[in-house]
């Protein structure tokens, strides 16, 4: 018998989701990787049954990969850091977290983020 995950078509696993551009943090790594990190960082709290969640994956992963060191692309699994997704009163997920100097200066929460969905959008600093 093999050590496989088995994962159904457009569905993502913790394994998979590992490899990608965008690096899963845990609460221990959080402040280090996110708010005392240099520019802008994107937080996707999600959960991998959520079906929502997956279905955006491939689409992160490219805008990660095109960003690059630019804007750093991050996810917090809430079934595991239920306190993290607490401090930031995650309701549902997908919610997508901007951070720029310690600060949170966006939110888009739902399975169809869309820019004019983010505020502070027209705010050069963000």
């Amino acid at each position: 018998m093999t050590n496989q995950t088995l994962v159904h078509p457009g569905q993502m696993s913790a394994r998979s989701a590992s490899n990608g551009a965008i690096k899963t943090i845990t609460a221990d790594t959080f402040t280090k990787l996110v708010l005392d990190a240099e520019g802008p960082s994107a937080v996707e709290f999600m959960s991998y049954g959520c079906a929502h969640c997956r279905a955006i994956e491939p689409v992160l992963e490219q805008v990660a990969k095109m960003v690059g060191a630019r804007e750093k692309i991050f996810r917090v699994n809430i079934a595991v850091e239920e306190e993290l997704a607490s401090t930031y009163q995650i309701q549902g997920t997908p919610t997508f977290v901007m951070f720029l100097n310690q600060n949170e200066v966006g939110r888009v929460e739902g399975p169809s983020p869309t820019v004019e969905s983010v505020p502070g959008r027209g705010n050069p600093t963000v």
